[in-house]
């Protein structure tokens, strides 16, 4: 299933779906996080887009790395993209971690950034996963012109609901220019 999440993502910057799945979207001001995990650096649409974006995934699954990350606060998963060179069509940086109370104790080989308060898009995605997620970003990228994004630092939230099968749910944050 982590293969083809990743490959399913990858692949929404070669499919065009039309539907908007995304149940609700609200913006709202996040305040300051921080989060430590793993990264790559990463294009979407390069034939090593699939290779970098699974890679990455298959080794925090592999290592564990959900429970290797110090100072910890939840068990939801964060991914962050960040380090856009411009949009979402250029390299950007993609980093999947835990939410931690400091950035102090950083492992060798991870990377901790610190997302900064800001307005959001919050989009829900509701139902079988990856796909809705997938079909959430589509219309996301659909929209890029409308949303006014700041590229600063977008991210998804994988929590508890994620796993609820054909009812899962994952949140998509969206920086927003002030």
């Amino acid at each position: 299933m982590r293969a083809l999440y990743t490959l399913t993502i990858l692949a929404m910057t070669l499919t065009t779906l039309t539907n908007p799945t995304s149940d609700s979207t609200t913006n709202q001001v996040i305040d300051q996080f921080q989060i430590v995990g793993i990264s790559v650096r990463v294009t979407n649409g390069h034939d090593d887009a699939i290779k970098l974006i699974e890679g990455l995934w298959g080794r925090f699954w592999a290592e564990d790395i959900k429970n290797k990350v110090p100072n910890k606060l939840s068990d939801e998963i964060y991914a962050v993209y960040t380090n856009y060179v411009s949009d979402y069509t250029e390299e950007y940086t993609m980093i999947i971690g835990m939410p931690v109370s400091t950035l102090d104790d950083i492992p060798e080989g991870y990377e901790g950034i610190t997302i900064e308060k800001a307005t959001y898009k919050k989009y829900v995605s509701k139902g079988k996963m990856p796909e809705a997620v997938v079909k959430t970003w589509m219309e996301i990228w659909q929209n890029d012109k409308t949303l006014n994004r700041a590229y600063k630092a977008d991210f998804t939230v994988h929590g508890k609901k994620y796993y609820d099968g054909d009812n899962a749910e994952v949140e998509t944050f969206i920086s927003l220019k002030e």
